[in-house]
């Protein structure tokens, strides 16, 4: 066919197919294998792809689900997996009926006595790719670029700060895209609990950043965060408008002042955005703050709970920022508590296009009952839950996810 249509046309055309037709088409000939692989095609088809989605709302979800003998969360977002029985990762589609579009197997390349955790944690998703890092409950240096649609997938080099070469240390991660340099950026905040980066006698608690580029396939050297400030082990990531973002604290206020976290991926700086004003007041120590992007995708969200609570004394508060990095725009959105003596809320895991928020609760704390979390979507706007039917897994992720083939031009990408 290549010897009678013309090359725009072939072009048209394999744009308009879907990933695994396309990774098919790749074999069929060399020119056709050339053209799909060229990363102006790869962005073309992905663009093709959100445009199609937005337009007729076949958006997808990515649920990463484990189930385990122990499983436990302690202050803050640090939680532990113990006894692995499951793990498995699906795709749903992002509708009113929540209907399953595929499973998907992988195959990790780290051997388990490699692993530091018992399963890798999804930090964040962007155009198809998955950024696993081996952070659930310890440190280990794994990290691994995966592209679950054409079951491909890119290692990472070790990062240069590592226990052997700072000692003690907190850390939390995030990944990007740089759409001025078609770039995939892994970037990763450790912060020196003992002082060993930095001779000055204030050097402990100071946190530093280093960058993983894809495209240049390795880590920059480690500098200062500045601002200076406390880190949450694996604070979840929300990346809206070219920043990532993570909740932090002044280190050098007196008293804990929250602030939020962003870091600019094509610059490569850092600035502050300021939380909702009347935390200011009522922030404690011991609240629990999880940053994530808005419904619309244009904006931030902020889940706020106390896990120092009782149960039944639990609640949820939710956040918008409906005009992104203007700290008047907050504004508080509903505030949840348990609805029954045998629930008690644990956390939200994300805006689902809609502008319905999924929520994990758990059952069975009292009469007796075995324990199960299960997953609800919550209507903001009439305050009714939802089940989502999947209550198998002791430890959720919940991530927007586009089908792409992103890493299909790489040859360091190994099949999983």
């Amino acid at each position: 066919m290549s010897d009678y249509l013309p090359h725009e046309v072939i072009t048209n055309i394999l744009l308009r197919l879907p990933v695994k037709s396309l990774v098919i088409c790749t074999s069929v000939c060399k020119s056709w294998g050339s053209m799909i692989k060229n990363s102006s095609f790869i962005r073309a088809h992905l663009s093709r792809t959100i445009n199609f989605n937005n337009l007729h709302g076949t958006h997808l979800l990515l649920l990463h689900g484990v189930s385990c003998r122990s499983y436990s969360r302690s202050f803050g977002h640090h939680q532990s997996v113990h006894g692995l029985i499951e793990e498995a990762y699906s795709l749903h589609y992002d509708n009113h009926v929540f209907d399953e579009y595929c499973k998907i197997g992988f195959q990790s390349p780290i051997a388990d006595g490699e692993m530091c955790n018992e399963c890798f944690r999804v930090v964040g998703v962007c155009n198809g790719l998955v950024f696993l890092a081996d952070d659930l409950s310890h440190f280990g240096y794994n990290f691994i670029i995966w592209n679950p649609s054409i079951r491909k997938l890119v290692t990472l080099p070790k990062p240069g700060l590592r226990y052997q070469t700072v000692g003690g240390y907190n850390a939390c991660h995030g990944f990007a895209f740089d759409a001025i340099t078609n770039d995939y950026k892994v970037v990763r905040l450790v912060e020196d609990q003992m002082g060993d980066m930095d001779d000055s006698e204030d050097a402990a608690n100071q946190t530093f950043v280093e960058v993983y580029s894809l495209a240049a396939g390795s880590w920059s050297d480690p500098r200062f965060v500045d601002p200076q400030c406390k880190i949450n082990i694996g604070s979840p990531q929300a990346f809206v408008n070219g920043a990532l973002h993570w909740d932090a604290c002044d280190l050098t206020s007196s008293s804990y002042r929250y602030f939020i976290l962003a870091f600019d991926v094509s610059s490569e700086s850092f600035r502050e955005i300021m939380m909702p004003k009347s935390l200011d007041s009522d922030l404690q120590i011991n609240l629990t703050l999880q940053l994530s992007v808005s419904g619309d995708g244009k904006s931030l969200a902020l889940f706020m709970t106390d896990p120092t609570e009782e149960e039944e004394d639990s609640f949820l508060d939710i956040w918008v920022m409906k005009e992104y990095s203007v700290q008047e725009s907050w504004t508080k959105l509903i505030t949840l508590r348990p609805q029954g003596p045998v629930e008690s809320l644990l956390k939200a895991l994300c805006f689902r296009k809609s502008g319905e928020v999924v929520l994990e609760i758990y059952h069975g704390r009292y009469r007796g009952e075995k324990a199960r979390i299960e997953l609800y979507s919550l209507d903001l706007a009439s305050g009714q839950l939802k089940t989502l039917g999947i209550s198998r897994y002791q430890y959720y992720t919940m991530d927007t996810y586009e089908e792409s083939i992103v890493l299909l031009d790489r040859n360091d990408a190994v099949s999983c």
